[in-house]
């Protein structure tokens, strides 16, 4: 998960948190679920937040017994769902609500599978002196921050769209010492849902459990909000552009290889070796090469009447005659961007001027494509949520491939067999 920018930095807006309604709990009456992951079931979530000014989108879920709401920074780049809690805490953030509680019983022996799945996946390597041992880890982000847990088990309360409820016990992190960006004192998420390919994401946890099956997506509105969802209940198959994961490329990041970069109908001949979708990075950040490359076409394409203007929020940023009220205002200054995603067939990603600009609060237009070298991506692209709003972003890992579509993710899906098609 890549950092925001310094001037992006998230704080807890109480005004914010205290008008956001939470996803109802479960009522001790609803139906069990039923139907298991062959099924076409699906759990649907709303999110909150946005690109800027917050910074992310975050998602209210139901943990423990009796369940209790979290906040969490929806994040397809990372496996680990965690949340702050009192175990006791060592050095936590304020956050929207108490922390969580955990119990002895509820820990994870460093003897289990899942265990293992987590440390070969943050280090490579995995040992307990004990079978009595606890599963500590520590977490350590690109933006220089860590947080140290230990992983525990306990419920998440689903309403799934067959009408039943599933509350299944899966494992996640304790986190009891975060350590932060100097003045990062407060978080306006309790915690991360972790939805990457590794086996002990919350996803892959479902499916070994019969709930949905390995299958996530999401919808980021471009005015704030959207939806998300686990299982294929919602996925429009015959109509979203497909592309393969080569996830054998990038630990357990969601990726479909290289791409080629167009600037309009030009080719600007550089190519994004890695590219990964990551819902946990605000911005898309590119290679060193390819971002110089887009830089220059921009700027060698603008028209006279916008000018650049130093802005505290991103580091290219330009002013109109007349401040910019929306990203709406801007979009005809500026051509679409195009990946061509090299999958052994023709898989285009457009990415119009909306889908990599903001306009601040000063009224300036300013690119959210950033250069990922500076905070040490190296080859690495990140596609974040700036480039995925508006699309249902689709991560199949049963069929082993990644989907877009453009789609008004604003509006609330309906359930049932003709769900996708009533959606898009």
């Amino acid at each position: 998960m890549a950092p925001p920018p310094a001037g992006l930095v998230l704080v807890a807006l109480l005004a914010l948190v205290l008008a956001l309604a939470l996803a109802p709990a479960p009522a001790r009456g609803d139906k069990p679920a039923r139907g298991g992951a062959s099924s076409s079931i699906a759990a649907v979530f709303p999110l909150y937040g946005d690109v800027y000014p917050h910074g992310l989108y975050y998602v209210a879920m139901n943990i423990g017994n009796p369940p209790k709401p979290y906040f969490l920074d929806v994040d397809s780049g990372s496996d680990l769902t965690w949340l702050q809690c009192d175990a006791p805490c060592r050095s936590c953030n304020e956050v929207p609500h108490p922390l969580y509680r955990p119990t002895k019983s509820k820990l994870v022996p460093c003897v289990h599978r899942l265990c293992a799945s987590l440390h070969n996946g943050l280090t490579g390597k995995h040992r307990c002196d004990s079978p009595h041992e606890q599963c500590d880890y520590v977490i350590k982000y690109a933006d220089q921050g860590s947080s140290t847990g230990v992983l525990i088990n306990d419920s998440f309360a689903l309403r799934l769209t067959n009408g039943s409820v599933a509350r299944p016990s899966v494992a996640f992190g304790c986190g009891y010492d975060q350590q932060v960006r100097s003045g990062d004192l407060s978080s306006p998420t309790d915690g991360v849902l972790g939805l990457g390919t590794g086996s002990v994401s919350l996803l892959s946890q479902l499916k070994q459990r019969g709930v949905t099956k390995n299958v996530v997506g999401h919808c980021l509105s471009l005015r704030g909000g959207g939806f998300l969802f686990f299982g294929d209940d919602l996925v429009p198959y015959q109509r979203a552009t497909w592309t393969p994961m080569a996830r054998s490329a990038f630990r357990n990041y969601y990726s479909p290889g290289s791409a080629s970069l167009y600037f309009g109908d030009r080719s600007l001949g550089v190519r994004l070796a890695k590219v990964v979708f990551d819902s946990g990075s605000s911005f898309t950040y590119f290679a060193a090469k390819p971002y110089q490359a887009l830089v220059t076409a921009l700027k060698d394409g603008l028209s006279r009447t916008l000018e650049e203007e130093p802005d505290t929020s991103l580091p290219l940023c330009w002013k109109g005659q007349e401040p910019f009220k929306s990203v709406l205002d801007v979009r005809k200054e500026f051509k679409s961007l195009v990946l061509n995603f090299a999958s052994g067939k023709k898989t285009l990603m457009e990415i119009p001027p909306e889908n990599y600009l903001i306009v601040t609060e000063n009224g300036n237009a300013c690119l959210g494509i950033l250069n990922g070298s500076e905070i040490g991506l190296k080859d690495l692209s990140i596609i974040g949520d700036i480039t995925m709003q508006d699309h249902m972003v689709i991560y199949d890992n049963e069929k082993g491939k990644i989907g877009w579509i453009r789609a008004p993710c604003d509006r609330a899906p309906k359930f049932g067999s003709s769900s996708s098609s009533a959606l898009l």
